[in-house]
């Protein structure tokens, strides 16, 4: 008999370009081993060059969803994206709640591109109810200021901010930023801080980075790898993923997300 794949969950919306959101996602899950399965949360008409249009699901519905997976798969590790606003957050929490999982949060309110994906009543609500669910929160600079008002321009800005975002209920928060030419992400929990540090790729092939970065490193949990050790194998896959992507599209291309041994 043939063993069966762990299973990862992302829970998401949908980018009809297959840059980002749960196409980005399932990519992700496939390449690194892992079957992936999904619960959608909202609609985008959206590509290379932007979003032009968002529709959310109803709420039921996707519960439905979550009913439908978690009764019948054994779904090994969850990474949220784009909710959109609080009810649909309410909506998964109450989903979470009953997950046994590790859990990722992916804090989406931003596209690449600059268009807001969630109401700005929404963040509360993403703080109170979802934090505190969380194995990781994967924010990134400009995201964490927005959860915590503390500005992002030093390493000693990354550790303060790290420490309020773990002050809110999480288990871990890895922040990514840029400072100068280097990427300098700072991966904090209760053991202390740990930087992860590469050279800064300049680059316009990096849509969706963020989406992939979370769904590998659920991947790598739904594998039972060690949280930091699963951040880490995360990043280099999603570094060379964006180094070796093609241009694709009339804006910002998304990554290459192949089997890397080719």
């Amino acid at each position: 008999m043939i063993p069966a794949a762990p299973v990862a969950l992302t829970i998401a919306g949908s980018d009809p370009s297959g840059g980002a959101g749960l196409q980005a996602d399932l990519k992700t899950f496939h390449t690194l081993g892992v079957y992936g399965c999904s619960v959608v949360t909202l609609l985008t008409a959206q590509n290379t060059l932007g979003v032009q249009g968002l529709k959310m699901l109803p709420a039921d519905f996707v519960r439905s969803q979550w009913t439908s997976v978690a009764s019948d798969l054994p779904v090994a590790a969850i990474k949220t994206g784009a909710l959109g606003n609080a009810e649909m957050i309410e909506t998964v929490a109450a989903c979470l709640d009953e997950a046994s999982c590790p859990v990722v949060i992916d804090p989406v309110m931003i596209s690449k591109h600059g268009h807001a994906i969630i109401d700005d009543d929404a963040i509360e609500k993403l703080i109170e109810r979802l934090f505190p669910l969380a194995d990781l929160v994967t924010p990134n600079s400009f995201e964490a200021e927005r959860l915590v008002d503390h500005t992002v321009r030093t390493e000693e800005d990354l550790v303060h901010v790290a420490s309020k975002l773990l002050s809110l209920g999480p288990k871990a928060v890895l922040i990514k930023s840029h400072l100068g030419d280097e990427s300098v992400d700072c991966l904090a929990d209760a053991s202390g801080v740990q930087w992860l540090r590469s050279p800064r790729l300049k680059s316009n092939r990096t849509h969706g980075s963020g989406c992939v970065l979370s769904a590998a490193i659920t991947a790598n949990l739904a594998q039972d790898e060690n949280l930091h050790s699963a951040v880490q194998t995360a990043q280099t896959f999603v570094h060379k993923a964006i180094r070796t992507a093609p241009k694709l599209g009339e804006g910002i291309s998304p990554l290459r997300l192949l089997n890397q041994s080719t």
